[in-house]
């Protein structure tokens, strides 16, 4: 039976702001080896034994980071299928949509679930693991995974287990009854990973939650296809999948049925839940401080400092988080790391871009870096990757000077086109449309100003867009 690796990638990562954003959550965090969380969940799936597909959904607005960023570590040439969601709906219809896409090719195909956003240290005894789960699910069971607990932790839900049967799902307990469940012997952490054959899980949400597994096949059959066999893009619309009710697959499925089973595993599992856990990561100095970037120090102890290319001074201090990006900087007490999702959920009340956006935007052609801004003015770094290209578009309310810095842009203005080198400019004026290409073989950078009444970035008309963005 076919094993296909199932990508969960979405959610916000609130709890690991100011680097995590909405438009740049917690999957695409960078760790000090120069991966990211996304990329390590990807290798843990692609490198299992006869894997040649690795399915992932996400949001159709990170998706060309998503791709870009599997694509550098996909040295099996798996298959890389996604769909997109417009908007999140939770973990049952995600798994919904991976179960009905799987089981068009192959109903007994056997998906395996992990989120994009763990951390699992032992590749050898995770393989193990799906070994057990995939001859479970063989069977038509529903496999979860249950790490053996190594604390009496409060932020995770726990299973009760007798062998590989499930007893019982629970959620997150108090201090003494998390204490009960480690001496108990019973109990493990819901990893929220699972295992389990496309045809039952369709059977079994056909039974639970029929309501959610009929609103994504709806959404399914008016999706838009793209993208190659090797590496299909199936974008789900907004206006059918906004229709899907929104639940979590343990609670739409697994506390529900009859079939759960769960694998009992010490496979090094991580859910980096916050600033603490991510800092575990880091090696400690003699005062027990992590690290990341420069950073001076003087009576410091216990901190972990994470910098963004600029110098942290720290002195006198302890039991401190201190996290630096070029647009917000967090100081907490590491005691109450958790609590950091309670200044994302204002920050996005009050419409501020911190809980959205970094000052460096992913674009499918490449990034943008807003380097100052103001009254009637903003300054902007590009970057274009070789042999991309912006849509053709137009602004209604702003002029673009453009001074290339690095490479060559092929300009269009017009009925015009022509190139710009390194140390020329160009200038592009209100109403008119205008396309910008790489077609060199190195990233092509240039220092874009703006002028104009309003420089909001929904003020792009696009005609043509090789990415599907155009309207």
């Amino acid at each position: 039976m076919t094993l296909v690796p199932t990508i969960l990638c979405g959610g916000a990562g609130s709890r690991l702001w100011p680097v995590s954003r909405e438009m740049h959550p917690k999957p695409f965090i960078e760790l000090a080896d120069g991966q990211n969380l996304l990329q390590k969940a990807f290798l843990r799936g692609a490198l299992l034994p006869g894997v040649i597909e690795v399915l992932t959904v996400t949001n159709r607005e990170t998706y060309f980071k998503a791709f870009g960023d599997m694509k550098k570590v996909n040295a099996t040439n798996c298959a890389l299928p996604f769909i997109l969601e417009p908007t999140g709906r939770d973990t049952a219809a995600a798994v919904a949509a991976a179960a009905l896409y799987v089981a068009e090719k192959d109903p007994d195909s056997i998906l395996l679930v992990l989120a994009a956003d763990h951390l699992i240290g032992d590749q050898i005894a995770f393989a193990e693991a799906v070994a057990q789960a995939k001859t479970l699910a063989k069977q038509d069971k529903i496999v979860t995974f249950g790490i053996q607990p190594l604390i009496a932790e409060t932020a995770y839900g726990y299973i009760e287990a007798e062998g590989t049967r499930v007893v019982r799902f629970v959620e997150k307990p108090d201090i003494a009854t998390a204490q009960a469940y480690l001496e108990s012997g019973k109990f493990f952490w819901n990893s929220g990973m699972f295992c389990f054959k496309a045809r039952v899980v369709l059977q079994e949400m056909q039974t639970h939650c029929p309501d959610i597994l009929e609103a994504v096949r709806v959404s399914l059959a008016t999706a838009e296809k793209g993208g190659g066999q090797e590496n299909a893009r199936i974008e789900m619309p907004r206006e059918s999948f906004e229709r899907v009710p929104a639940r979590s697959f343990d609670y739409a499925v697994m506390e529900k049925t009859d079939h759960a089973s769960v694998v009992a595993c010490d496979i090094g599992w991580s859910d980096v839940g916050s600033w603490n856990a991510l800092g575990d990561l880091v090696t400690s100095d003699a005062q027990g401080n992590r690290v990341e970037g420069e950073a001076l120090l003087h009576n410091v102890s216990n901190c972990h400092i994470r910098g963004s290319g600029r110098l942290v001074g720290a002195v006198g201090i302890k039991d401190l988080v201190i996290i630096d990006t070029p647009d917000a900087l967090l100081v907490a007490d590491r005691n109450r790391a958790q609590d950091v999702k309670q200044l994302f959920a204002k920050l996005k009340a009050s419409g501020h871009d911190a809980h959205r956006l970094h000052k460096t935007v992913h674009r499918p052609w490449g990034t943008y870096t807003i380097l100052e801004e103001g009254e009637g003015f903003k300054i902007k770094r590009i970057v274009v990757t070789p042999g991309a290209s912006l849509s053709l578009q137009m602004h209604h309310h702003r002029s673009e000077h453009w001074i290339v810095v690095a490479g060559m842009a092929k300009v269009v203005v017009g009925e015009e086109e022509h190139l710009v080198r390194t140390n020329e400019s160009t200038y592009i004026p209100a109403g008119h449309k205008h396309r910008l290409t790489n077609p060199g073989l190195m990233d092509l950078v240039l220092i874009e100003v703006q002028s104009g009444a309003y420089l909001g970035e929904d003020d792009i008309v696009r005609f043509e867009d090789r990415y599907g963005r155009a309207g």
